[in-house]
C-alpha cells in the first residue's frame, strides 16, 4: 500500500504536467498561425484534451497564450545560455546567441512565428531573449568591447535587426538562413565599434549545435 500511495501522486502529476504541456503546445501552434481569438474548445480538441482539463491549468484563454509564449522564450533564452557558457569574450556571446537566434526562423518555425508575431511586446520583456541581448550589449560596454552611449537604444536596434531578420527568412524561404544572420551580426559588431577585421572574424567562428528547444518537436 505504501508504494502505491507513493506513485499515485507521481502518476497524477506527470498526467497534470502532460496536460499543460500539451495545452502550452497548441497555443503556441496557433499563435503561431496568428490566431489569437479562437475559442478555448478548438484549444483543447487541438491539444487533444477535455475542456474540463483547460481549467485545471489557466483561468483564461488569455492566460494560456501568456504562457505559451513565455516558455517559447524562456526555452530558447535557456539553450542560447547553454550554448554560449564556455564563451569568455562579451562581443562573441552577443554575436553568437544572435547568430544561433537568426538560425532559428528556420530550424524551428513554430517557435520562430510565435517570437515573430509577438515582437514589439517581447523586445521589452524580462523574459526569454530581451534581457539576454541587454546582458551581453552591457557587459561588452563594459569590457569595453563596445563603443555605445545609451544600451537601451542599443538593443532597439538590436531587437529591430532581429525581428526584421526573422521575418525576411520567412518571406524569402531561398534565402540562406546562416549567411543572412552572420551578415547582420556583423554588421552589429561593426556599428557598436568593432574593426571590419574582427567582427568578419568572429562572426565565421563554428558554431554549437543547435538542438530543438526542450518540448519542441518542430523539425
Amino acid at each position: 500500500m505504501t508504494a502505491s500511495n507513493g506513485s499515485g501522486p507521481n502518476r497524477l502529476e506527470r498526467r497534470k504536467a502532460r496536460t499543460r504541456a500539451a495545452l502550452v503546445g497548441a497555443a503556441q501552434s496557433l499563435l503561431a498561425e496568428g490566431k489569437v481569438n479562437v475559442p478555448i474548445l478548438e484549444i483543447t480538441q487541438a491539444a487533444d484534451v477535455g475542456m474540463g482539463s483547460f481549467y485545471n491549468h489557466f483561468q483564461s484563454r488569455e492566460e494560456l497564450f501568456q504562457a505559451a509564449v513565455e516558455e517559447a522564450l524562456d526555452r530558447h533564452g535557456a539553450l542560447l545560455d547553454l550554448l554560449c557558457e564556455d564563451v569568455e569574450d562579451p562581443a562573441q556571446v552577443f554575436a553568437q546567441s544572435f547568430r544561433l537566434t537568426g538560425r532559428l526562423h528556420r530550424r524551428h518555425p513554430i517557435l520562430s512565428k510565435v517570437l515573430l508575431n509577438d515582437g514589439l511586446r517581447l523586445a521589452n520583456s524580462d523574459r526569454g531573449l530581451a534581457p539576454r541581448a541587454r546582458r551581453d550589449i552591457e557587459a561588452a560596454a563594459k569590457a569595453g568591447r563596445f563603443d555605445i552611449h545609451d544600451p537601451e537604444l542599443s538593443m532597439t536596434i538590436v531587437a529591430g535587426a532581429a525581428l526584421c531578420l526573422g521575418q525576411l527568412l520567412h518571406d524569402h524561404p531561398d534565402r540562406d538562413d546562416a549567411e543572412a544572420a552572420d551578415q547582420v551580426a556583423e554588421d552589429l559588431l561593426r556599428m557598436f565599434g568593432l574593426s571590419p577585421e574582427e567582427a568578419h572574424a568572429i562572426c565565421r567562428r563554428p558554431l554549437p549545435q543547435l538542438d530543438p528547444p526542450p518540448g519542441d518537436s518542430t523539425p
